[in-house]
């Protein structure tokens, strides 16, 4: 009797790890909003269901992209133009300021199946840079285009062109004159002025809010977006990781899809999207391990920030070391899950 009890325990302890196993594995789509100083204490219950509500209109759209049939990057470039349209993200309609008051845009995508790649950075005209940076990757010899010479290939290859005003929002612009302020009293605290400083921009909590897109679609094959307005405040045409392939996006069929949100200097420093890949393809490591390793390389060397992975097998991980991270993951049945906080 013992002995059948105890294989009956065995058995149901199987069971149960066989479910695990395909519950982890049963991701399709991951997104993220940014990560940075998100504290449910700072946050209405107007506004956190603003921002719910967009997460979760992104992850149909890409999910109804995948049930369709489309592919991974048709899922993942959908999925952005939600999030690029949403003047709620730093991306796209609601991107930041810059110090001259000027709003820049960086964006990338990457094929896991064939490792093309689509990159640009430093627009101001382009109302959907994830769709120009698609166009980079499928329409021309190059991988990245920035400033005027990205807009002329928009305009030639049909990509849809606005007027600056059209990214202009109200709670973006005074997020610039806070900043600005904020320089100026650190400036006279410091007594900067008489210091040497390195040049540029710091303002780390005004800098987040950068959206990407991971999918796998029904025929294995990853894809990786990511789509931002950069840094509140940045001077000198700064780039971050985003559009950068390997620091800010990655995806290969081999390993993972990836991408990346917090603060660009140390996620290109680190590699972190190829790191991530890498650490599974050469060490074997699953992608929430390897996910909280890159995150805490970029943690020791004082920055922080998020990313968002999806492996090939439908594993996903969303680390992140700062006190919240927009993100949601729906799975092949289309179960939706959305979180903010630090849980």
């Amino acid at each position: 009797m013992r002995k059948l009890l105890l294989f009956l325990l065995v058995l149901l302890i199987s069971a149960c790890k066989n479910t695990q196993q395909r519950n982890m594995g049963n991701y399709v789509l991951v997104i993220h909003g940014g990560a940075g100083t998100i504290l449910k204490k700072n946050m209405t219950p107007e506004k956190e269901a603003r921002y719910k509500a967009g997460l979760e209109e992104a992850l149909k759209k890409g999910y109804s992209v995948l049930e369709a049939g489309g592919t991974s990057l048709d899922a993942v470039e959908a999925t952005i133009h939600i999030l690029e349209d949403n003047p709620l993200f730093n991306a796209g309609k609601g991107a930041v300021f810059t110090h001259d008051g000027r709003n820049e845009l960086d964006a990338a995508i990457m094929d896991g199946k064939t490792l093309a790649a689509g990159s640009v950075a430093g627009v101001r005209t382009i109302k959907n840079p994830i769709t120009l940076a698609r166009a980079v990757m499928e329409k021309s010899e190059h991988v990245m285009m920035v400033g005027n010479g990205a807009e002329q290939f928009a305009a030639e290859v049909g990509v849809e062109i606005v007027d600056t005003s059209y990214f202009r929002t109200e709670e973006r612009w005074q997020g610039l004159q806070n900043a600005l302020k904020e320089d100026s009293i650190k400036a006279k605290l410091d007594h900067s002025f008489l210091t040497p400083q390195k040049a540029g921009t710091i303002n780390r909590d005004n800098k987040f809010g950068t959206v990407g897109c991971v999918a796998l679609d029904h025929s294995g094959n990853l894809a990786a977006g990511t789509s931002t307005g950069g840094m509140t405040n940045k001077k000198y045409g700064r780039v971050g990781d985003a559009p950068i392939i390997g620091a800010g996006t990655y995806a290969n069929n081999k390993t993972v899809a990836v991408s990346c949100t917090g603060w660009g200097e140390f996620y290109i420093r680190s590699v972190v999207a190829h790191d991530l890949s890498a650490l599974m393809e050469y060490k074997g490591l699953s992608v929430q391990v390897a996910g909280k390793t890159v995150i805490k390389k970029v943690g020791d060397l004082g920055g922080d920030g998020g990313l968002i992975a999806l492996d090939k097998d439908g594993n996903m991980a969303m680390p992140f070391n700062t006190e919240g991270m927009y993100r949601g993951a729906v799975t092949k049945d289309g179960k939706i899950e959305i979180l903010i906080y630090k849980e």
